[in-house]
């Protein structure tokens, strides 16, 4: 067990983890040159045309030292905020980190906010200045950096090189050197982690654990904790470039486990596994429940693929744990889910997947967050309103109070006047201002976490040039003035376009949905007035005109009243139609709803 190492690459969006990793399994022979491609371990189609990291990806490594062999254990992680629960979980079955900071772009908000992931978890950190061939890398200004940030001393520092491979062979020494090896003891009771599982549509879900105390055997019978279903261990094994099937897995190594399992909802990342006859008597305290930030409907075009959808969304929360969806209907729109997410990121990640991996075409409505209404009855009740058609009738409602968040962002000093205007605009409330050096600036704001969801991250990135870096943490829960803008379509309303807004935004947002439905429905063959309303108050009107037939072709000169009886009676049928058509909406116009900038 001393010759085992597990550690995870933890970083800022491209700082060049997954390249890393590339290169420790070339240093490490792991893989053939053959093998060898760029960013080797995003095997997801998604993640390679994206150029990012969706899931955590483990693997073995075997490097010998000293003429002693060491087994490492990688895990490289995702950098966006939107997958920070996959970086927890991964954390939590290693015992190292590596930090790796870009020498060009220095420290940003994730890498400050997963290194306090890694230090709350006890992880021994080694910091990595990556990147230090490019032209533009400053190592010396961003050691200092990271000496402010760590405390550690200059000389711990490993200067590295993604594309050159220069320091690999440092950073593996210093893995064997200072990342402890694994705590256990191999004669107790099985404890294992459950930390990740997949779907595999031929053998069943393969759950990926990291052994705790004791060993697991093939052909053990194995129990979940958490849902109390035994199995037979029919596969267990290391997980290489492929899956290596091994007899035993002992404390403190890495591996994949098959038994069979077909049903989703029996298999729960966090769990603990066991020896059917003798557990244990501690579960290892799993990772605490993922809080949602963004909740949007997920509907399938096709109502009657509804199960299909559910069969389709529990595979895909065995391979993304953060992702969270109960049933609900819609007037509009039939049966579907309403999910939450981590960030639109990740909403969008997983409408595309969705769509890739199960072939289900979805719409999905407005994101939106949860807010507490409070009644003016007595004693006061707060209902929990996560749908904008939940909210109580004005008459009766006493307040509404919406999340807020914390937000830190840091950015280049000459851009700070763009995002804080950007701030301000979206309600924000700066509470802290600090230069950490000259040309870097960190803002901190309270800013209510509906603004967010829409497009801030997008337009935070565009007044920045792509600088600034955004990390946020929820604070609990503020009043605030919302009202609910319902959409009315030929005088029905929309159940899926309406959404809770702040009183001051109202009309603009009105407005402006009103005038890019226009540009988006088709026209019919009568007119379609498109209306934006709060209660029964209209406050934006627009009119799709009628596709018309030139009924006066026929009229060759004559009184102009023979036209206007052929000009009325057209009228006459056209509201007649109006009465009884109803309007489809494209999937279009429920996505440009989220783009009202653009």
């Amino acid at each position: 067990m001393k010759h085992i190492r597990n550690f995870c690459i933890i970083a800022h969006i491209d700082h060049g983890k997954s390249t890393l990793a590339d290169r420790l399994l070339g240093a490490t022979q792991t893989v053939t040159a053959r093998e060898e491609k760029a960013q080797l371990l995003d095997n997801m189609d998604l993640e390679r045309e994206r150029g990012i990291t969706i899931k955590s990806h483990a693997i073995q490594m075997e490097y010998t030292y000293k003429g002693e062999k060491y087994i490492l254990n990688l895990i490289d992680t995702p950098g966006h905020v939107d997958f920070s629960y996959e970086v927890s979980r991964s954390i939590a079955a290693c015992e190292g980190a590596l930090l790796i900071v870009d020498a060009a772009q220095s420290i940003q908000a994730q890498t400050i906010s997963n290194l306090y992931l890694a230090l709350e978890n006890d992880l021994e950190i080694i910091p990595v200045l990556n990147k230090v061939d490019l032209p533009s890398a400053n190592p010396e200004e961003v050691s200092d950096d990271i000496i402010d940030l760590l405390g550690c001393k200059l000389e711990d520092i490993i200067h590295a090189s993604g594309k050159t491979g220069f320091g690999v062979d440092k950073i593996l020494e210093a893995i064997i050197e200072k990342v402890p090896a694994p705590k256990g003891n191999v004669d107790e009771p099985l404890q294992a982690l459950i930390f990740d599982s997949h779907y595999n549509p031929f053998r069943g879900i393969e759950v990926i654990f990291r052994v705790k105390n004791g060993e697991i055997k093939k052909g053990q019978k194995i129990k979940f904790m958490a849902t109390g279903n035994e199995y037979f261990a029919d596969e267990v094994g290391t997980l290489k470039l492929n899956q290596v099937p091994k007899n035993v897995i002992s404390t403190g190594d890495v591996g994949y486990l098959i038994s069979g399992i077909k049903e989703a909802k029996e298999v729960k990342v966090g769990d603990t596994i066991t020896d059917a006859k003798t557990p244990t008597t501690n579960m290892i305290t799993g990772f605490e429940n993922v809080k949602p930030m963004v909740f949007a409907g997920i509907y399938p075009v096709d109502t009657e693929d509804f199960e299909d959808l559910r069969a389709s969304m529990e595979k895909l929360q065995l391979n993304d744990a953060s992702l969270v969806f109960a049933a609900e209907s819609s007037a509009a729109l039939g049966f579907g889910f309403r999910c939450g997410f981590l960030g639109m990121l990740h909403l969008e990640i997983i409408q595309e997947r969705l769509e890739r991996e199960f072939d289900m075409t979805v719409i999905t409505t407005v994101p939106n967050v949860s807010y507490l209404a409070y009644t003016k009855k007595e004693p006061e009740t707060a209902i929990v309103v996560n749908n904008p058609s939940d909210l109580p009738e004005p008459s009766k409602l006493d307040r509404v109070e919406e999340p807020y968040i914390k937000a830190t962002i840091i950015t280049k000093s000459d851009f700070v006047g763009n995002v804080m205007s950007l701030c301000i605009e979206k309600r924000g409330i700066i509470t802290n201002q600090t230069y950490l050096t000259t040309e870097r600036v960190e803002l901190n704001f309270d800013m209510p976490l509906a603004e967010i969801v829409f497009d801030f991250y997008d337009r935070l990135k565009t007044v920045s040039k792509g600088y600034a870096s955004f990390d946020y943490s929820p604070i609990g829960m503020r009043a605030s003035k919302l009202v609910k803008l319902d959409v009315l379509l030929n005088a029905q309303s929309v159940d899926a376009l309406s959404a809770l807004i702040h009183e001051d935004n109202a009309y603009n947002i009105g407005k402006k949905m009103c005038e890019k439905l226009r540009e988006l429905i088709p026209r019919q063959q009568f007119d379609i007035p498109i209306q934006a309303a709060i209660g029964a108050k209209i406050i934006a009107r627009e009119t799709i005109k009628a596709l018309r037939k030139d009924v006066t072709a026929k009229c060759y000169g004559g009184d102009i009243s023979r036209k206007r009886k052929l000009l009325e009676k057209q009228k006459k049928g056209k509201k007649r139609m109006r009465q009884v058509g109803n309007v489809e909406i494209p999937q279009e116009a429920f996505m440009a709803v989220l783009k009202l900038n653009d």
